[in-house]
């Protein structure tokens, strides 16, 4: 690799992208048929049982050439709002608007704009979660300053918030890396928690559709809705409660970079005038299309199919991975990835860099832990604690989930 210009900074690969480069030095392409992606961090695209028709056309409005509103069309500010409304805040008086929803193109730029919506003050932080928290964190100081909390449940996170007095908590619920949900009574705890000691929520709720359960047998299987803070928000111009989500992961439209956020209108407002100069807004081409997929009868049939259908390769993905010597401690009820420490394997596929280079020799792409141990500007002394660990994905469709665990079974049988 040739030296940066001296007037360009360094920029070095963090997160997935870290991880696609290793893969791609191993002759890995994106779409190469010889390779499975156990790593990807988005759900397959086509289509699966029970599910209604993918969108693949739309017609345009000759006003969807211009710019758009900064916070996204009002059409779709409006849908959003009704769509949490339905699914969480049935019979409650106070209810979101358009005035409470701010659309954004995409995941990431939501994310940006809601911790530059912050002031200076301390943002707490759960490990492992998302590896671009870490990121976005770091790009948003010194004005804010990342904390780490303790991460036991909600019980751990309402005590290290109580003993931390923290202004700020960002996390993701369903948590990525781990799978782990709260939900019900501990959500409840968490969000009246926050609200009164005024600590704002600013939750990821990427995987709100992925939730499984198990059935009177043990078996698992989609859970019978999804999970959200706004059931167990009080008011939702008032209590500092923001809920993050879009097209990408739920609804299984990632290339339309679509992402929203929900929350008191002072803040969406604020987010507005953070997104003037950020980004833009997002494409009124793909707000339209996102009507389409948002209508309650599809958004229903898409999202229950997704939840049946993403169960059985859960299981799937557990099971293999324990019958192969990795344990699952924690029985994932969220997202679609599973957590395993491979420590228990042998020595060379027992940290989570050597199970990694090991399986790209196999064609199989996973996730090393550390990726997850967020990090931002670099001054935790206490990193490394999740070097035992792999995120493997159930994201591709079954069959090549199947061939990767098979791949990764022949990979530590050879070595025992």
């Amino acid at each position: 690799m040739t030296a940066s210009p001296a007037h360009l900074r360094d920029v070095p690969l963090s997160g997935m992208n870290l991880v696609l480069a290793g893969a791609a030095a191993r002759g890995y392409r994106p779409g190469d048929p010889d390779w499975v992606n156990l790593g990807q961090g988005q759900p397959e695209i086509g289509d699966i049982p029970g599910a209604p028709p993918r969108i693949t056309s739309i017609t345009l409005d000759p006003g969807d050439h211009a710019y758009g509103p900064v916070n996204g069309v009002r059409a779709l500010r409006e849908a959003v709002a009704g769509h949490y409304n339905r699914l969480y805040r049935q019979g409650r008086s106070s209810r979101y608007t358009a005035d409470n929803v701010a659309v954004v193109a995409g995941g990431r730029p939501v994310l940006g704009r809601a911790l530059a919506a912050l002031g200076h003050v301390e943002v707490g932080y759960l490990l492992p979660d998302y590896a671009a928290y870490g990121d976005l964190l770091d790009h948003n100081s010194p004005r804010i300053t990342p904390v780490p909390v303790a991460a036991g449940g909600a019980a751990g996170i309402v005590a290290g918030l109580a003993s931390a007095g923290l202004p700020a908590l960002l996390l993701s619920n369903p948590r990525n890396p781990t799978g782990e949900v709260i939900s019900g009574d501990d959500l409840r705890t968490l969000v009246a928690s926050a609200t009164a000691t005024g600590c704002a929520l600013l939750v990821d709720e990427f995987y709100s559709h992925y939730v499984y359960g198990q059935d009177a047998a043990g078996s698992w299987q989609g859970a019978a809705g999804p999970v959200s803070a706004a059931a167990y928000v009080e008011d939702v111009d008032a209590d500092p409660v923001v809920l993050i989500d879009g097209l990408t992961k739920n609804f299984r439209y990632p290339g339309w970079r679509l992402g929203w956020a929900v929350g008191p209108a002072d803040t969406i407002a604020v987010m507005e005038r953070v997104g003037q100069a950020l980004d833009g807004g997002a494409s009124q081409v793909v707000q339209r299309a996102a009507l389409a997929a948002l209508d309650p009868a599809y958004a229903d049939a898409e999202t229950s199919a997704v939840r049946a259908h993403f169960a059985g390769k859960r299981t799937l993905t557990v099971d293999a991975l324990r019958a192969a010597g990795i344990r699952v401690d924690a029985e994932p009820r969220g997202t679609f990835y599973v957590w395993g420490d491979v420590s228990g394997l042998p020595a060379d596929l027992g940290t989570a860099g050597g199970f990694f280079r090991a399986a790209l020799d196999h064609q199989v792409i996973t996730v090393p832990g550390h990726v997850f141990d967020l990090d931002p500007g670099h001054h935790r002394p206490d990193t490394g604690g999740f070097d035992a660990f792999v995120r493997f994905s159930y994201g591709p469709p079954m069959d090549s989930v199947a061939t990767g665990l098979d791949r990764l079974r022949t990979m530590i049988d050879k070595r025992r």
